[in-house]
């Protein structure tokens, strides 16, 4: 059975629809004032299909603050959904119309009811029809959208025009026509009217779809003090989300977790993820490390978590390329690894635009716009590799080597630096600077050091046949320490 709810006067701030859904999920909104409802089921709730239409009525006459919408209505209750449309709107107060009674109920109709029913159909945005795409002010299309079959406005006149022509004034007159002669002189159309006239229209419910909500909030009869009770609070409310993210085949890369403390204030958490994904089991555990990591001053009296939706990554794997870690588990890891050592510490290090000598600093992973082709990266990079005097590599030594480093009016002459793995000793043959590089002088760890760059060799005899290494080292200037920073290869 189908309840069918219309009201002749809506005022702007009242929804029919959202009153039409206190009595049942299913709800189509024909038109503007004109909902119909699925009433199977609804009899454990409210009784007999009469006695829902009695409650609706009633309902709609208390005032709007209280859930009603202020002013009466007219209710009927049919077999189909067409049916039910046509006694609301031309019926007043309550209809009922048994199933196999369409006819007897609809019999005395005018014919020309057929325009007004028609003309304010509102198609579903899902169902893509024309009459959505053009303006209601310079379109005079009428669409009737039953079982991929339309209905213009042009038609709909020829018909009823024709059916004058015949005599024919009513429901009950037009539906008593014999279908054979109404296919051979007013085609599929006409068969179609006649099915609606009659009331033996079958069709489900346009259902009118709520805006999705991606957020999900709990508010807790007791304050909750310890991780292990907040984390059922947690996967239930990240259970229905992902819920929610399944079944409009989204996904998201942003969690937004707020707890509301025990002294009204909210405690806010954001986990940016890598890549879209949805799956509860690792949204749980990224969540309950990063409480560990961050937990509330208070106690918990409220939960919500709330997720900004985007689509799903989608990968193409190659037949024979092998199939690469998944993310979900690098995440879990590099979450892992904060706990332990720090979100300071765990990263990827990135070049600070500074002088400071091995300034860096370390920044989340994250993929940064599209990855360059083989192609564009060759043409990007244009090394010398035919000169080998390019080929000159730095190793640093982490931590520099403290030196004692003889010196000559400024120039140091002989090195001699150790440490447990490795050690630099010998005379200074060649040299190259000093360079003074300072900076940050108005901060308490600004640096100033006088830097060179020496070939040193072990032989205290002959320079030419002993072997040179090139080294480079520094004077620190606040305090005269030499140091030996690392070696050329």
């Amino acid at each position: 059975m189908f309840a069918c709810i219309h009201a002749k006067t809506v005022s702007a701030d009242v929804s029919l629809t959202d009153f039409a859904y206190a009595f049942s999920p299913l709800v189509e909104e024909t038109e503007i004032g004109t909902v119909v409802i699925d009433a199977e089921g609804c009899e454990l709730i409210f009784g007999s299909p009469y006695e829902l239409a009695n409650e609706i009525s009633r309902r709609a006459a208390t005032a709007k603050g209280s859930g009603g919408l202020g002013g009466k209505v007219n209710v009927a209750i049919a077999a189909n959904p067409d049916t039910a449309i046509f006694a609301a709107k031309f019926y007043q107060g309550i209809s009922f119309i048994s199933p196999g009674e369409e006819l007897t109920g609809l019999g005395s109709l005018p014919i020309s009811n057929l325009r007004s029913r028609l003309s304010n159909l509102r198609t579903d945005s899902k169902t893509g029809s024309k009459a959505q795409a053009k303006s209601a002010a310079n379109s005079k299309a009428v669409i009737l959208d039953f079982e991929h079959w339309t209905l213009d406005e042009r038609q709909l006149d020829e018909i009823l025009e024709t059916l004058r022509l015949w005599g024919v004034r009513t429901f009950g007159e037009f539906a008593a026509l014999p279908v054979s002669g109404i296919s051979e002189r007013l085609g599929q159309a006409g068969v179609k009217l006649q099915q609606l006239v009659r009331g033996k229209t079958e069709r489900h419910l346009k259902l009118k779809q709520p805006a999705p909500v991606f957020a999900q909030s709990l508010e807790l009869d007791y304050p909750l003090t310890e991780l292990e009770p907040l984390s059922f609070i947690f996967a239930r409310l990240l259970n229905q989300l992902c819920a929610t993210l399944n079944a409009y085949a989204l996904a998201t890369n942003e969690l937004r977790v707020r707890l509301k403390l025990e002294n009204l204030k909210l405690h806010e958490r954001v986990l940016n993820l890598p890549h879209p994904m949805r799956d509860n089991k690792v949204f749980m555990k990224l969540l309950l490390l990063d409480t560990e990591m961050h937990p509330p001053a208070l106690p918990v009296i409220g939960v919500s978590i709330s997720c900004e939706p985007v689509k799903p990554r989608s990968v193409q794997n190659g037949l024979f390329i092998p199939l690469a870690p998944e993310p979900e588990k690098l995440e879990l890891t590099l979450l892992r690894l904060a706990k332990l050592l720090g979100a300071e510490n765990v990263g990827a290090p990135e070049l600070i635009d500074t002088h400071r000598p091995d300034a860096f600093r370390i920044r989340r992973f994250a993929l940064k716009g599209k990855i360059k082709s083989k192609r564009n990266s060759k043409k990007s990079r244009q090394p010398d590799f035919k000169q080998r005097q390019c080929l000159l590599g730095f190793r640093a030594f982490r931590p520099p080597l403290r030196a004692m480093v003889e010196a000559k009016n400024g120039y140091p002459t002989q090195i001699s630096a150790w440490s447990k793995k490795l050690s630099v000793y010998g005379k200074v043959v060649r040299l190259a600077g000093p360079w003074r590089t300072t900076g940050d002088w108005w901060r308490s760890d600004s640096w100033a050091r006088d830097e060179w760059d020496v070939a040193v060799t072990s032989s205290n005899h002959s320079t030419r046949g002993a072997a040179q290494t090139l080294y480079r080292i520094y004077r620190e200037l606040a305090n005269g320490a030499w140091f030996v920073e690392g070696s050329y290869d």
